[in-house]
């Protein structure tokens, strides 16, 4: 990489860094004043509440990333553009597609970030916000209700009314099924906790075995439970799939082939979380002929707004398209590489058409 090419790509990162960071200080405002209704419920304060705000930073500069990109790389070629930058690298032997070359050398990075942020900041401060807030609000978390949450691993189907902690949970019951599928005993225990992989902690355990017309009955202080279905994995009962990261939504999609239960919903999430990085360093590319066309002298303003509505065009398609496979039954490989698909062959062609 020369000094052409390190000067090219300091720009657009930085006018793409300047963008997200207005985006994200918006975010950080609107989550913050969306939160005032909760404020005095409990003991959650305003403090606490600008703290949850605080903590779904990454989440939202991970729904924000596509059309900050978008704008960004829009205002740093339209800078390079108006000073006739562009123009004179090109007179000077440096062709679009060396150009492009670097443009997307800058996608690659911002994809790295992207995925970094999403795999190992975002979901755990993200579940940190949503137990520090809910701590504060109510003595322990409901999950998903009245009916809790259910999760089958083999042989046993896992209910657990609440949480309490990152690992301790309160109203378990196991019900153990039989090899013709009817329920061959049920257990109830008030506390639990999954310390160690794979293995949980009951504490008053209550045990009723059903053979034939006889019902026999056991009661332990403490019972060790042999399950799959971790602390970890309950919490994905309780968060949407789209929140999770790619490495979360592979370990549950493994998990439900494996109970032969319905993964849908998972591998759509999935599919289009890697659609949607893939899709960085395309929005990142397409800014670039625009350096060279009609938008060559024209101003921030006019730029801005291209990327907003490209931007928003491309996250209401991947919302819909994400919709209708959940819907129609629809293969979620195909309909999640969809929007990524036609702004690459967008792209393709305004470069193509470049002169």
């Amino acid at each position: 990489m020369n000094q052409l090419d390190r000067y090219v790509a300091a720009t657009l990162l930085g006018a793409i860094g300047l963008v997200m960071a207005v985006l994200l200080v918006l975010g950080v405002l609107f989550t913050f004043i969306d939160e005032q209704g909760s404020i005095g419920v409990g003991h959650y304060t305003m403090g606490e509440a600008l703290i949850f705000s605080l903590l779904n930073v990454p989440r939202f500069a991970l729904n924000a990333f596509p059309a900050g990109v978008l704008i960004g790389a829009m205002l740093g070629v339209g800078a390079l553009a108006r000073t006739h930058e562009l123009t004179a690298m090109r007179a000077g032997g440096m062709s679009k597609w060396r150009l492009s070359i670097t443009t997307l050398g800058c996608g690659v990075v911002l994809l790295l970030l992207g995925l970094a942020v999403g795999e190992f900041l975002a979901p755990r401060l993200e579940q940190l916000a949503d137990e520090r807030r809910a701590l504060a609000r109510y003595n322990n978390l409901s999950l998903l209700g009245a009916g809790g949450a259910w999760v089958r691993d083999g042989n046993l189907i896992v209910n657990i009314a609440r949480r309490d902690g990152v690992r301790e949970f309160g109203g378990m019951w196991v019900y153990e099924l039989n090899s013709d599928g009817r329920i061959g005993a049920l257990a109830h225990a008030e506390r639990a906790s999954n310390e160690a992989r794979k293995s949980w902690q009951l504490s008053d355990y209550a045990l009723s075995r059903f053979s034939g017309d006889r019902v026999t009955a056991q009661r332990e202080q403490v019972h060790e439970l042999k399950s799959a279905a971790s602390a970890g994995f309950l919490q994905l009962a309780n968060v949407h799939p789209a929140e999770l990261s790619l490495g979360a939504l592979h370990r549950a999609i493994r998990y439900l082939r494996s109970n032969e239960l319905d993964d849908r919903r998972y591998r759509l999430a999935f599919w289009s979380g890697v659609a949607r990085s893939a899709a960085i360093p395309v929005a990142v590319l397409f800014a670039l002929p625009f350096g060279f066309g009609s938008l060559r002298t024209a101003g921030s303003g006019a730029r801005s707004t291209l990327g907003l509505v490209v931007g928003l065009v491309y996250f209401f398609l991947q919302r819909t398209v994400e919709s209708g496979a959940v819907v129609f039954n629809l293969d979620p490989l195909l309909l999640a590489w969809l929007p990524t698909a036609l702004l690459a062959g967008v792209t393709v062609t305004l470069l193509l058409r470049t002169r």
